[in-house]
């Protein structure tokens, strides 16, 4: 049973995910500095070091479910101790070796461990599961998702509506996909194809970590699987200009720097999801696709970026789903394993409709 849960990182989405938990559960936030927000929070805040054992261990044994919106290179500590104390435990992560980690606590854990409950990593695997699961044979799943500044300038046509290091993380780490039946790493920022999507002019690439676990669950299953970032036509160029040709891949923090002074956050965005299925049902070969637009929505009042609502919302219709029993109470969560039925009767999925 889940009835107390700690949400440890309060920026933005993590704010946002305690916000949305407080609404049916006993939450705590916890970051090192109290987070400034122009509005009382729905949820009891303390401060304090994630890298204290100690502290760590003894505030996530008075809870139910621990839920990190932390960089992807402060959760294994986090998970570590879920796991010690029988806590579920759920994050954001799209780092594919920290999930690998985890996936391994959860052979011998008492409670849920479920990396990778956000946008992608996260609900984009379970819609393409749920545009395949008619097929008797599947041909191929295509998955792309872009968060975009709803105004782009400059060449780039970018600004950082979430983490940095999460961004600089997917573009320099190789990729997983399925081609031509086998399961391969490919290069991030490689296959670079156009899309055009209600009349508009995009790019998309492959990064890293955005299907999770579905090469392995889809492993002899299909022909084709792949996922790629959707950006506005040049970014792709001129950040492998910089990744690769002035090898800025070897100092990650100075190229995390730079893009940040370069593009600050802006407050307009729009998250663009779209996922495509190919597959034969009754001797035929048909094509299941699905798309959505996200753009900012006002919750209690406030309004919250789409990259916000869009990540919160997935991760914390998770938690609502360990909690009523539609997923499994112990063990690793695969996204592509939930269904999409499922999320969306939550309440915080129904956000999704």
């Amino acid at each position: 049973m889940i009835k107390k849960v700690l949400t440890l990182g309060l920026g933005k989405v993590g704010t946002l995910v305690g916000v949305l938990l407080s609404k049916q559960f006993e939450v705590t936030g916890m970051d090192k500095t109290k987070p400034h927000y122009p509005y009382t929070l729905p949820f009891n805040v303390i401060t304090g070091d994630v890298a204290d054992v100690e502290l760590m261990t003894k505030l996530i044994s008075e809870h139910d479910a621990v839920v990190s919106a932390l960089p992807y290179f402060l959760n294994k500590t986090i998970a570590l101790i879920a796991q010690q104390q029988g806590c579920h435990y759920f994050d954001l992560t799209e780092d594919v070796e920290t999930t690998t980690y985890i996936r391994g606590l959860s052979e011998t854990a008492t409670s849920v461990m479920a990396p990778q409950c956000g946008l992608a990593p996260g609900i984009i695997g379970i819609i393409g599961a749920h545009l395949s699961k008619e097929f008797e044979k599947i041909r191929s799943i295509e998955m792309r998702v872009g968060a975009l500044p709803k105004y782009p300038n400059g060449e780039m046509g970018y600004s950082f509506t979430w983490s940095a290091t999460g961004v600089v993380n997917e573009y320099i780490n190789d990729a997983e996909a399925i081609h031509d039946g086998k399961r391969k790493q490919v290069i991030s920022l490689q296959g670079k194809e156009s899309i055009n999507i209600e009349g508009a002019a995009y790019e998309a690439f492959y990064t890293s970590g955005g299907l999770g676990t579905m090469c392995e669950t889809y492993d002899g299953k299909v022909d084709k699987l792949d996922y790629k970032t959707i950006r506005y036509p040049g970014h792709c160029y001129l950040m492998n200009f910089l990744i690769h040709e002035l090898h800025m891949k070897n100092d990650k923090a100075q190229l995390e720097n730079i893009l940040k002074n370069a593009k600050p956050v802006v407050e307009e965005d729009v998250v663009l999801i779209y996922a495509v299925s190919e597959g034969w049902k009754d001797g035929e070969l048909k094509r299941n696709e699905f798309y959505k637009s996200c753009k900012p929505i006002d919750i209690d009042g406030q309004s919250w970026r789409a990259i916000s609502w869009t990540t919160a919302a997935s991760l914390v219709a998770v938690i609502e789903m360990v909690a009523n029993g539609s997923l499994p109470s112990k063990g690793f969560i695969k996204q592509e394993e939930i269904s999409l039925e499922a999320l969306l009767n939550t309440k915080t999925g129904s956000l999704f409709k």
